[in-house]
């Protein structure tokens, strides 16, 4: 049986990610010209503050409102876009969390705001430190968690905070604290790390999210998608569901990694009948008390 193309994390463009490429009418163009079967469409939420800001951001001259309102012209394209391929290709119209300091306003803000169809929650800061941007801020969020493993425990525990707290209908790239570690295999050996890991799967399968079985991962080299072996193993042992998401950030991405990505993936048990996440499901947020 034909393996169906679909993603459950992408669609990033040019004109609402800084760091992205082209527009987004073209990235879903090149969807549809593959054959996608649906698509999540998840640009970034826009940064609550400037110290947040992404460098190409705050460097572009980037207020926080004007990125707030490039948001909310993102979810109007989008939305336009989910009414033209109606009936040739579904659209979910979503966006990627953040959980940097103040996160979890900002979150309930946009959820309440733009009434998402779902969500995809993602740490990609420790301490307020990207851990996926560059090596000097990867090592300033280890230094302040007291060392690299425990720069590990500390994201795993910040996305546990977030998965209760939203219940995103997907958690995404689980494990990018491994991007710029090129000795992250040796982490999967320490038992304060596992622990965690496996906590966060436990209370994954436990909310019914999805995994983003993320192949953007290939494109910059891995051997592996995110989820790595020991997790994805896990994930197929508990009837974790893991649907590919190519996190594409310009036309040439749209699809990038299935190929190598999903022979892992195969090779290790996974199976390949794709769930889609429920429209409306798990976007709502918990009180803030």
């Amino acid at each position: 049986m034909a393996i169906l193309y679909v993603s459950v994390h992408g669609g990033h463009s040019g004109g609402y990610c800084g760091h992205a490429s082209d527009r987004l009418a073209d990235v879903v163009a090149r969807y549809y010209e593959l054959g996608f079967e649906w698509v999540c469409l998840t640009e970034h939420m826009p940064s609550p503050s400037i110290a947040m800001m992404a460098p190409e951001e705050s460097d572009n001259g980037l207020t926080v409102e004007s990125w707030r309102q490039n948001f909310a012209d993102y979810m109007s394209e989008a939305r336009a876009l989910q009414v033209e391929y109606a009936g040739r290709m579904d659209i979910l119209v979503g966006f990627e969390t953040d959980a940097y300091s103040g996160y979890e306003s900002a979150v309930a803000s946009l959820i309440e705001e733009h009434q998402p169809d779902m969500i995809v929650g993602s740490v990609h800061h420790v301490h307020d430190q990207y851990i996926d941007f560059e090596k000097a801020r990867f090592e300033e969020a280890s230094r302040l968690s007291g060392g690299i493993e425990q720069l590990y425990c500390d994201y795993f525990d910040k996305q546990f905070e977030l998965i209760n707290r939203f219940e995103p209908a997907v958690v995404g790239h689980f494990d990018l604290i491994r991007l710029l570690d090129e000795d992250y295999p040796h982490r999967w050996d320490v038992p304060e790390i596992m622990q965690r890991a496996y906590r966060n799967l436990d209370r994954i399968r436990e909310l019914g999210l999805i995994l983003d079985l993320n192949m953007r991962a290939m494109k910059k080299g891995a051997s592996e998608p995110y989820v790595s072996e020991p997790f994805m193993k896990y994930a197929i042992a508990n009837d974790i569901a893991m649907v590919p998401g190519d996190d594409a950030h310009a036309v040439a991405d749209v699809g990038g990694g299935f190929e190598e990505g999903l022979s892992v993936f195969a090779a290790r048990g996974g199976s390949t009948n794709w769930r889609k996440p429920g429209i409306g499901r798990h976007v709502g947020h918990r009180s803030m008390a």
